[in-house]
């Protein structure tokens, strides 16, 4: 049995573990993302340390999901919207100096979607397209077995698809991303935007309002509905995926966002793409991430 480490650094928390090579969990943990950089990397150092002293058996890889635009030619995070400080840092021999296994890097929300192909919502398909919508809108697709990189690294972007050329300005530089339109954020603004401002609000407390009845909560979610549907006809139209599987915090609302994506994505996609088409929540959950990580550094087997 082979035993690979898998990090999945997010906004909020740094979540990582070690699993074998059928994605059975054997240590999982997180901590809170540092916003320096150079803390980052000492709580790398620290965690694999910790990792390889207490793994009785030895950890043959190690992978490592990061946001943002990554390039395969200069292994490096080219442009992150939620997480600057690491663009154009060289990430390979900053890891190097105490990852002492081969190890590979790739785009977090791309590892997400191998750890649900490989053990999750999406094991036993061909293709899928996994979202996951939170603070910001990851994805990652997989073809025939394998993430879709593209040229160079770049694809799979599906949360800066402009739905609303009308909408939030992005991070990215663009406006009216599916990832301005949908997330957490928005869904509180849409909210607030009704006249009920309270002070501390989070896209959890929307929700439990919705479950109240209460009117405004549930059209501040289909509204973000409305165009999260938008984004889902895109992917059905261009890629004619097996499965799109949806996970992320604000997917816990279930019904309030899924119904009116899903009557906009049916009313917008060509109706052969759409009925081939399944839409599904997530199986793993924040574990997807590292999990996925872990996976597919062993599969890359990396020098």
């Amino acid at each position: 049995m082979s035993i690979h480490a898998g990090f999945d650094l997010g906004g909020t928390a740094l979540k990582f573990g070690l699993v074998d090579d059928k994605g059975k969990i054997i240590t999982e943990s997180e901590v809170e993302t540092p916003k320096d950089v150079e803390k980052l990397f000492q709580i790398l150092k620290e965690i694999w340390i910790t990792l390889t002293s207490s793994q009785r058996n030895r950890i043959e890889t190690a992978g490592f999901g990061f946001p943002g635009i990554y390039s395969k030619k200069k292994r490096k995070i080219l442009q992150s919207p939620n997480y600057p400080g690491i663009d154009n840092i060289a990430l390979y021999p900053a890891l190097s100096r105490f990852i002492d296994v081969p190890f590979c890097v790739n785009n977090d929300a791309n590892l997400a979607a191998y750890g649900e192909y490989t053990c999750g919502a999406g094991k036993g398909s061909h293709s899928l397209v996994h979202l996951t919508i939170g603070t910001g809108v990851g994805s990652g697709i997989i073809l025939e077995g394998d993430i879709w990189e593209g040229a160079c690294g770049y694809a799979g972007e599906l949360g800066h698809v402009v739905v609303n050329p009308q909408g939030e300005p992005c991070n990215c530089g663009s406006r009216g991303c599916l990832e301005t339109e949908v997330s957490a954020q928005k869904i509180v603004a849409n909210y607030q935007a009704s006249g009920k401002c309270r002070a501390g609000m989070t896209a959890e407390d929307v929700s439990r309002y919705a479950e109240n009845n209460d009117t405004a909560a549930r059209q501040a979610f289909a509204k973000a509905g409305k165009f999260l549907g938008i984004g889902l006809s895109i992917v059905i139209n261009l890629l004619n995926p097996e499965k799109i599987l949806l996970g992320g915090g604000v997917m816990k609302a279930g019904v309030f966002l899924i119904e009116p994506a899903y009557e906009e994505a049916a009313r917008r996609s060509f109706q052969g793409s759409f009925r081939c088409c399944r839409i599904e929540h997530a199986a793993l959950g924040n574990k997807a991430g590292f999990i996925g990580a872990a996976l597919w550094s062993g599969k890359q087997r990396p020098g």
